[in-house]
């Protein structure tokens, strides 16, 4: 990428959530998830990224962003299945004017190339 990724306080929230629930895993099934160490290093990397402007964080209206998801869930749930948080993501970039979206995601793809995002493959 030529410039910052630009994320939100719901992505990061999802993010080191995320990780969290993998110390979790890795608790209970050693071979499942990450260690506490392994996800301390992941956050403190991502702190690191932010601070050094690798990943600077974007406020939104979260208002406009959960009409705009709205409008998504009634156009799109029931025939791609996608789910809120995906659905919340595309809302949030095209709330604020992303022309490129990343994902791994099929359904989440489908659902921003829906909303006109360029998504890479």
């Amino acid at each position: 990428m030529t410039e910052p990724l630009h994320f939100t306080s719901l992505l990061e929230f999802e993010f080191t959530q995320a990780i969290r629930l993998q110390v979790w895993r890795h608790a209970a099934d050693r071979t499942r998830g990450y260690s506490e160490r392994e996800a301390d290093q992941m956050l403190a990397d991502w702190e690191a990224d932010a601070a050094s402007g690798a990943n600077v964080r974007v406020p939104c209206d979260t208002s406009a962003v959960l009409r705009l998801a709205r409008t998504y869930s009634l156009q799109r749930a029931v025939k791609g299945g996608h789910r809120t948080l995906d659905i919340l993501h595309v809302a949030t970039a095209i709330h604020l004017g992303a022309k490129e979206f990343l994902t791994f995601d099929a359904r989440q793809r489908a659902l921003a190339d829906y909303a006109g995002l360029r998504v890479p493959v």
